[in-house]
Formats: C-alpha cells, structure tokens, sequence
C-alpha cells in the first residue's frame, strides 16, 4: 500500500482502540472527574490527537527496509541512509520489518525511551509527527522545499500545543507497536503479502485473494478518500464527548 493509505489506517487503528486503552491505569498518565466525582483513568483531546498522529507516522515505520518509500525520502539523506541500512540488516522490502516481530520490538524500544530519556522521546515523538504530516500529503504541490518548511512548522507548532497541555506518552510505545502493526496487516491485503511471523518465510495474505495492487486507481481514487472520511467522522465521535 501507498504511504498515505498506512499512514490513514494507523490513525484509524488509534482512534479505533484509544477508548479501551484509556481505562488501562499503566499506559495513561492523566486522569479526570465523572459526572460522579470518581476519578477515572481518560486521555485528554490532545492525547486522542497527539496518538492519532503518532500512530499514523508509526505506521510508515515498516517501510525504512525501501529507500524509495516516503519514510526514506522525509529527511533527506539521513533516512535514505537509513534506509539503505535496514534494507540490507532485515534482507530487502518485506522481510523483516514487515512482522509481528518488528511491531513489538519497536512497541517495546518507544516505550523503553518514552520512560528512560525524555528528550529521546520527544525527538522521537517530533520525528513521528512530521512523517505523519508528510505521509497524508501536507505541503504544497510540485514545491519541496516550501512543503518541507510548511511540514517543520506544523509539527514544531503541534509539538507545542501538546507540551503546553502536558500531554503523557505512557502509552507511546503501544501507538508505535499498533502503527507497525497497521501496516503490516495492510500489506498483507496487497498480492505479494508480508512474512507476519518472520523468521520463517511463509507470507501471509489477507483476506485470501482480495490481492490490492499498490497505487492503483482502487487505492488512490476510492480507498484513500473513504479512509480520510472515517477518520474526520473517528475525530469528530471521540472528541466530541470529551
């Protein structure tokens, strides 16, 4: 699938799980007043968004294994490089990042560095945020550089806003595992499909012969539309009540 396509599943997957992850004490760190006075666990509005986005730029994650993929181009040669490196560590496109294996283990690394080292979670945090951005296409067409200045701004602005509503990352670590984890489910509903439990080579797909070719009319011209609608209507349901 195309980059916008799994970076809109992984917003759909947060604000799909969200409500059920809010009532688990260990992965939030903010609490408020029900109509009853009991204090309960709850995400704030901005923590709703904040992992809408964090998880539609995990979602892109899988994808360091192709250096012509728009994680690889986000940042010029720094992920290119990368890029080119995690091809050749996990054996080419859709191999090992492309598993159940490497969604856990980036799940589990994002948590480690969310409790460990704040300021290794907040780079990690800003880096997620503007490939989100760049992965749903804001910028200006056919203008590279104009869009990469109008893509720092939004993420340094949005960064900001979640400081100044003291936004908690206990739960960063589970975005980053279900974003990878987005991505490979839709990768599995493409025809070459992906090794879910690499090492062993076996790919999966799923549903059995739904068979999506990538960047094809289907996908750009329906999928990616109705993708975008539900992810306005998962906001807009969410944020709503709060």
């Amino acid at each position: 699938m195309m980059g916008h396509t799994h970076a809109l599943t992984g917003a759909i997957a947060w604000l799909g799980v969200a409500p059920t992850l809010a009532a688990l004490p260990l992965l939030t760190e903010s609490t408020r007043f029900m109509e009853t006075g009991v204090m309960v666990n709850a995400l704030t509005p901005a923590e709703f968004v904040a992992g809408a986005l964090i998880c539609s730029g995990a979602a892109m994650l899988p994808d360091l294994d192709h250096p012509s993929a728009t994680i690889a181009q986000t940042f010029g040669p720094v992920t290119w490089g990368l890029s080119k490196a995690v091809a050749w560590l996990s054996g080419g496109h859709r191999n090992a990042t492309h598993s159940l294996l490497f969604a856990v283990g980036a799940g589990f690394g994002a948590h480690y560095l969310a409790s460990t080292y704040p300021i290794g979670r907040d780079i990690l945090v800003v880096l997620l945020i503007g490939l989100a951005l760049r992965s749903i296409g804001i910028g200006i067409p056919g203008k590279k550089f104009a869009s990469a200045m109008v893509n720092i701004g939004l993420t340094v602005g949005l960064f900001a806003v979640f400081r100044s509503d003291n936004v908690g990352y206990a739960w960063l670590g589970l975005a980053v595992a279900v974003g990878c984890l987005t991505h490979v489910i839709g990768d599995c509903c493409t025809e070459k499909g992906c090794p879910v439990l690499w090492p062993m080579r076996q790919r999966w797909l799923l549903p059995w012969k739904i068979g999506i070719k990538t960047g094809r009319a289907f996908e750009q011209k329906f999928l990616a539309p109705v993708l975008s609608v539900v992810v306005l209507g998962l906001l807009y349901f969410r944020l709503a009540p709060l």
